[in-house]
């Protein structure tokens, strides 16, 4: 149901682009679909934040059902294409080789190129000027920022699910340790009552 909202919002975009994170279970694949005219460019971006070797497979198909990308274990990856006939295109991330390992992915769909930021800036002889060329450099900066931004929340997340998973590790480690030196002292402790409480021969023969 989840996987199926998604797609649903995924296909109401127009130009432009979403970012998404979802949840992606084991031996379980999610597919999303979106309705491109010709000649446009798509860029896809994705990124496996946690789960099991932080690997998944991914795989692009045309309208045809011709598969025009396809990678498999991969940890992250980036994917631009201009489609050559109209029609729904079809992504789909999949953790069908994984039994037990859940996945949490992310990726960026962007469909277009990004309009200008000044009217008529494509089809300008003149040159800019300072003030248009100062905004340019700025619009240019804060997309790298945000860009950056991005980059860096994923690693954060990335990082943060392997320390919390370590952190479980060494837990469990300790809480083994701890059962195991209970164990030994329990065992020491009647080991020496035993060698205490064992009767000696001759205090038998004397009692008689």
């Amino acid at each position: 149901m989840r996987a199926l909202c998604l797609a649903a919002l995924l296909g109401t975009l127009g130009a432009g682009g979403t970012e998404l994170t979802l949840e992606l279970p084991d031996s379980d694949r999610r597919c999303f679909h979106q309705e491109l005219e010709s000649g446009i460019k798509f860029t896809l971006d994705y990124q496996v934040i946690s789960g099991g070797h932080y690997d998944v497979d991914c795989y692009v198909e045309d309208p045809n059902g011709k598969t025009i990308y396809q990678e498999t274990k991969k940890q992250y990856d980036s994917f631009s294409h201009h489609t050559e006939v109209k029609g729904v295109y079809t992504f789909c991330f999949s953790n069908e080789f994984s039994t037990f390992s859940h996945k949490v992915v992310y990726f960026d769909f962007q469909v277009g190129d990004e309009p200008p930021i000044l009217p008529g800036m494509d089809n300008r002889v003149t040159a800019l000027t300072q003030m248009e060329s100062a905004c340019v450099t700025i619009h240019e900066m804060l997309n790298s920022v945000i860009d950056s931004q991005t980059h860096y929340r994923l690693r954060e997340a990335q990082d943060r699910s392997r320390a919390e998973e370590l952190n479980g590790r060494v837990s469990y480690w300790s809480v083994g340790e701890t059962l195991i030196l209970f164990v030994v002292s329990i065992g020491q402790v009647m080991l020496l009552k035993s060698f205490f409480t064992e009767k000696r021969p001759g205090s038998i023969g004397t009692s008689t």
